[in-house]
């Protein structure tokens, strides 16, 4: 196992696990221009390394995260505007890659969220492809309650989860969800008792990474991209990467076992 501090996000991986953990706990994990930097370093590295199948993202501490570092941000106050918006555009241009490698990277995402997901921290949660969540997680968009618009996707996801209207009584009045009602709403998969969060957290992980890694990416795009594909071109890429995956190491193994009555074992096979 190989563990290593980057900065403000903790890097774990092991078993075909990449955790990413939000690693300033005494401030709620929220985001300052550090750990901006940390995680856009530590997604890359998930996405870049072969080994890895599976990407965890979760909190230190009792929240994911309490949305932007207000007492931070406070001291861009004392200058002038134009200041002010370059420091804020500058941060969000370099925060935004690790929201497209989320969406972009072959491998399944999950965010596991206790406490607070407020701000970009339930934009992060938004753009993750799975989200477990403990009983006593809320989520809220909070951007409004502090005078500014939404970043980190968050207005890219939220619609095409729960439509226009839904998506504007949310990002317009700053209320909170708690976990229950996100469920409801679709924006998160399970919600679970508290104490078994990191559990059930693992238990999915473990059973992507056990995966067919190149079918499991592939799906995640199919499913990804069709939100901006018409039904015949959608219907094309199916019947592409369908026969590409027919083609691979994975398909050969997954049928063999079948036939065979035994677990398929996937690791290993991804190459085709």
């Amino acid at each position: 196992m190989a563990e290593a501090s980057v900065l403000s996000v903790l890097y774990e991986q092991s078993d075909g696990i990449a955790r990413l953990r939000l690693n300033r706990p005494q401030v709620l994990n929220a985001l300052d221009h550090g750990m901006v930097q940390d995680i856009n370093r530590a997604v890359s590295k998930a996405a870049e390394d072969t080994k890895v199948r599976c990407v965890v993202i979760d909190g230190a501490g009792d929240h994911f995260m309490a949305g932007g570092d207000l007492k931070a941000f406070s001291r861009q106050l004392q200058n002038p505007p134009e200041d002010r918006r370059r420091y804020f555009k500058a941060m969000i241009d370099e925060l935004h890659p690790a929201i497209q490698a989320i969406n972009d990277m072959p491998k399944p995402v999950i965010a596991s969220v206790r406490g607070a997901a407020a701000g970009f921290g339930f934009s992060l949660v938004l753009a993750t492809d799975l989200a477990l969540a403990a009983e006593d997680a809320y989520f809220t968009m909070a951007y409004c309650l502090i005078g500014t618009t939404p970043d980190g996707g968050g207005t890219y996801h939220l619609p095409r989860l729960l439509g226009l209207k839904q998506s504007m009584e949310i990002a317009l009045l700053g209320g909170r969800l708690s976990a229950q009602e996100a469920k409801e709403l679709g924006l998160i998969n399970r919600v679970v008792p508290t104490g078994e969060l990191e559990a059930e957290t693992n238990r999915l992980a473990a059973r992507l990474a056990e995966g067919p890694a190149v079918t499991l990416g592939r799906t995640k795009a199919l499913l990804r991209q069709s939100i901006n594909r018409t039904l015949p071109d959608q219907l094309a890429m199916e019947a592409e990467l369908f026969s590409r995956c027919a083609a691979g190491a994975e398909f050969a193994e997954g049928i063999t076992a079948f036939l065979d009555k035994r677990k398929a074992d996937f690791v290993g096979k991804g190459e085709d």
